[in-house]
């Protein structure tokens, strides 16, 4: 069990997205407290969601039933723009633009990290081109979306986004009186210390490596996820299989996917 559990940028209803990689990390995993940290979805497109995007969905909400005492948080990335009021109040789940918490007496900060990302504040219309080319790349792609990724990171490398991000992100968190700030956006996991506040970047699920936080007594780690999602979850009972699946119905349903004829094969 550890105190909380971060992850960022899945960017759902992208072709790169690794949703299932993600649910069988959350089954794995025990937490308290479990934060999103922006970038859940890819942009405002619901029909580009899978299935096992709504089955991500599906089991975030089922965490953060009350019963399961687990704080599910979400924090605003800039491709969630206009989808967290909907989305929240489906998934059951609280959104906020950044969050604090307490824990082994320090204070921590969760931020995305777009806010310092002068190219994206600067240049919306840009932006929004480029995410559109991108989708578009990722659908012509080759099955594993090799240049896809690769241009996420030769994105990521030519803005110099890891600096600006880690040096806007320590510089807040002085303001707010943090002692350690988390950011994704990036896409790159990495962490820093400098002058008594510690910053860590969760990456993103969208590459051949995935990457989250955990934080706990011992302090924070960077997890690499290394499993292979085969397509079903040997390590869950038939029963509990499904019981996922009908959690999944209930949920598209009520997100009126059932509803939609174009839905019939997607996912499969």
């Amino acid at each position: 069990m550890v105190n909380t559990l971060i992850l960022s940028d899945l960017h759902l209803g992208s072709e790169v997205s690794r949703a299932r990689d993600a649910v069988a990390m959350l089954r794995q995993q025990r937490f308290e407290r479990l934060i999103l940290l922006g970038d859940i979805f890819s942009d405002l497109n619901f029909r580009r969601l899978k299935k096992e995007h709504w089955q991500l969905l599906g089991h975030i909400r089922k965490l953060s039933n009350p019963k399961r005492n687990v704080e599910v948080v979400w924090v605003e990335g800039n491709h969630d723009a206009g989808l967290t009021h909907v989305m929240s109040h489906l998934v059951g789940v609280k959104v906020f633009e950044e969050y604090e918490w307490e824990y082994a007496g320090l204070k921590h900060l969760a931020i995305h990290g777009h806010q310092f990302d002068r190219f994206i504040l600067n240049n919306l219309l840009i932006s929004h081109v480029i995410s559109g080319l991108h989708l578009l790349v990722q659908k012509i792609d080759l099955e594993t979306k090799p240049f896809a990724r690769f241009m996420d990171r030769a994105n990521t490398k030519w803005l110099r986004l890891s600096t600006k991000v880690a040096s806007g992100a320590m510089a807040m968190a002085r303001v707010h009186g943090a002692h350690r700030v988390f950011c994704g956006h990036t896409h790159a996991a990495e962490e820093q210390h400098h002058g008594g506040i510690d910053y860590y970047n969760s990456g993103g699920w969208t590459d051949d490596l995935a990457t989250y936080i955990t934080v706990d007594e011992e302090g924070v780690h960077i997890h690499e996820y290394n499993g292979e999602y085969s397509g079903t979850d040997d390590r869950d009972s038939g029963e509990e299989r499904g019981e996922t699946d009908s959690e999944f119905a209930d949920f598209a349903d009520e997100a009126g996917l059932l509803e939609d004829a174009g839905y019939a094969g997607a996912g499969r």
